[in-house]
C-alpha cells in the first residue's frame, strides 16, 4: 500500500499533549450528539416550512442513523489502514459541510440527503475519535480515565443538543441549529488535524471493499426498514428488510472468504469483544429506545410542555455525565463483563421507576426512572468505551470502536422503533388514555431488552473466566 501511516510509538507522544488531544476528541464526541438529537424537537418547524408529509419527516429523523449505520465499520476500518487522525479530521468537516447543507436545504429531498452526508461525517468521529484515546493514553489506569471524559462527552452532547433544540422550537426557526453546528464542527477541524498525534496500523490492511459495500447496504436498508415500518406493515417494509437480510447475510460469507477482512468475524468467539458488543446493542434496545420516547408520552399523553420533556431528557443525559466523570476517580477501575452487566441491571430498573403512569400523572413522576438509569448509562457509556479497543488488537482499535458504535446505534434504531409502535399501539385506542397504557407495556419490554442484556454479557464474561 502506497500511502501507509506508521503507528507511532509510546515514546514518541512525549511531545504531544495528551489532555489537549482528550479535549479535542470528547468535542468532536459531544458534536456529533448534538447533532444527531436537536432534529428530534425542530422537525414540526422543518415541516412546515419545507411543507413535508409524515413519511417525510420520519426519515428526517432517521437519515442521519442510515449515515451513522453504513459508516461507522467503514470508516473505522478505512482509519486504522490509512490514519486515525485524517479520517476523524475528514468526518469533521463532512459533519460540518452536511449541517450547512442542511441549513439551506430547499425541499426535505435535500435536507434527508445532507442529514446522511451528517451520519457518515459522525461515523468516522465516533469510530476513529476513541482509537484515537486508545492510542494517546496507552496506560490501563489513564485510558480509564480518559475514557470516562468520552463517556461523559456522549452525555454532554446530548444535554446541549435537547436543550438547543427546545430553545429553538420557541426561537425564530429551525435553520440556526444546522448553521451553529456546521459553523462549530468546521472550526474544530483546523486545532483537531494540528492537535491529535496520527496513528495506524504497523500492518495495514487493504479496504475490503465487497465488505464494506455489503455491510454498508444492509445496514442501510435494515434502518431504512425500521423507519418504514414506523407507519404499519407494507411491501415496502417487506422488501427493505428481506434484502438488508440478503445484503448481511452475503456480508459475512465474504468476511469468511477474503484474505484480509474489514471485520474478523472469529473476535464474535472472544467473551471481551462479544460482551462489549451485545452490551451496545442493549443500551440502544433499552434505555435509549425510552428515552427517545419521553417526549412523546410527555407532551400527548400526559398533557405536558415540550420544555417539560426537555427537562426530563436533560437530567438523564446529565446525570450520565455526572457518573462518567466520577469514574475517573474510583479507586479501583471499573471495567469488564460483570460492571457492564451490572449497569444494564440498574439501566432496567430505573426504567421500571417509569411505570404506573395515569393520564392525570404528573410528568414528574418520570424523574426517578430518568436520575437512576442516567447514573447507570453514564457508567456503561464509560466502560463500553474502554472495551471496544481493548477487546481488539492494536492495530485494530479504529474497527473495534466502529463496531461497538454500529451495535450502539443499530440498536438505537431498533429499539426506538419497537418503543414506538408499542406506546401507539399497544394501548387500543389512539387516545392520550391508550397512549400512557401502550407506554405501560413498551416500558416492560424496553426493561426485558436492558436484562437480557445484562445476562447475556454476564454468560459470556463467566465463559471467559473459565477460559481463562
Amino acid at each position: 500500500m502506497s500511502s501507509k501511516v506508521k503507528l507511532t510509538d509510546p515514546t514518541e507522544l512525549r511531545g504531544t499533549r495528551p489532555d489537549r488531544t482528550l479535549l479535542l476528541v470528547a468535542l468532536g464526541t459531544a458534536l456529533v450528539l448534538v447533532t444527531y438529537v436537536t432534529p428530534m424537537a425542530t422537525v414540526p418547524l422543518t415541516a412546515a416550512d419545507l411543507d413535508l408529509g409524515a413519511g417525510t419527516r420520519a426519515w428526517v429523523l432517521s437519515s442521519m442513523s442510515v449515515g451513522l449505520a453504513a459508516g461507522l465499520l467503514t470508516t473505522g476500518a478505512l482509519g486504522d489502514a490509512r490514519g486515525r487522525r485524517r479520517v476523524y479530521v475528514a468526518g469533521l468537516v463532512a459533519l460540518g459541510l452536511g449541517a450547512l447543507a442542511c441549513a439551506a436545504a430547499p425541499t426535505g429531498v435535500v435536507l434527508v440527503a445532507a442529514r446522511v452526508v451528517q451520519g457518515l461525517g459522525g461515523a468516522a468521529v465516533l469510530s476513529c475519535g476513541l482509537a484515537v484515546l486508545a492510542h494517546v493514553f496507552p496506560e490501563p489506569a489513564a485510558r480509564v480515565r480518559a475514557t470516562g471524559v468520552w463517556g461523559a462527552s456522549v452525555g454532554l452532547g446530548i444535554t446541549a443538543g435537547a436543550l438547543l433544540a427546545a430553545g429553538l422550537e420557541v426561537g425564530s426557526g429551525w435553520r440556526e441549529t444546522y448553521a451553529l453546528t456546521g459553523a462549530a464542527a468546521l472550526a474544530l477541524a483546523l486545532p483537531s488535524a494540528r492537535g491529535i498525534a496520527e496513528s495506524a496500523a504497523q500492518r495495514p490492511r487493504r479496504l475490503d471493499v465487497a465488505g464494506a459495500t455489503l455491510l454498508g447496504l444492509g445496514l442501510t436498508l435494515l434502518v431504512a426498514g425500521l423507519t418504514q415500518v414506523r407507519g404499519g406493515v407494507s411491501g415496502v417494509v417487506v422488501v427493505l428488510l428481506v434484502a438488508a437480510v440478503v445484503s448481511l447475510v452475503s456480508f459475512v460469507v465474504v468476511e469468511g472468504r477474503v484474505r484480509e477482512p474489514m471485520v474478523e468475524l472469529s473476535l464474535l468467539r472472544q467473551p471481551g469483544f462479544l460482551g462489549a458488543t451485545v452490551g451496545a446493542l442493549a443500551v440502544g434496545l433499552g434505555i435509549i429506545g425510552m428515552t427517545s420516547n419521553v417526549p412523546l408520552v410527555v407532551q400527548v399523553g400526559l398533557g405536558g410542555s415540550l420544555w417539560v420533556a426537555t427537562w426530563l431528557v436533560v437530567t438523564w443525559s446529565a446525570t450520565s455525565v455526572a457518573s462518567s466523570l466520577l469514574l475517573r476517580r474510583w479507586r479501583r477501575p471499573l471495567a469488564g463483563g460483570p460492571t457492564v452487566a451490572a449497569g444494564l441491571g440498574v439501566v432496567g430498573a430505573g426504567q421500571l421507576l417509569g411505570l404506573g403512569l395515569g393520564v392525570d400523572s404528573s410528568p414528574w413522576r418520570l424523574l426517578p426512572s430518568m436520575v437512576v438509569a442516567g447514573l447507570a448509562s453514564g457508567v456503561l457509556n464509560a466502560v463500553l468505551g474502554r472495551e471496544a479497543v481493548a477487546s481488539v488488537p492494536r492495530d485494530r482499535a479504529a474497527m473495534g470502536s466502529g463496531t461497538n458504535n454500529t451495535a450502539r446505534y443499530l440498536g438505537a434504531a431498533s429499539g426506538i422503533t419497537l418503543f414506538t409502535v408499542l406506546a401507539q399501539h399497544a394501548g387500543g385506542a389512539a387516545t392520550s388514555a391508550g397512549l400512557v397504557a401502550g407506554w405501560t407495556v413498551a416500558v416492560l419490554v424496553s426493561a426485558g431488552l436492558s436484562w437480557l442484556g445484562a445476562v447475556v454479557v454476564l454468560v459470556v464474561s463467566r465463559r471467559r473466566r473459565a477460559d481463562q
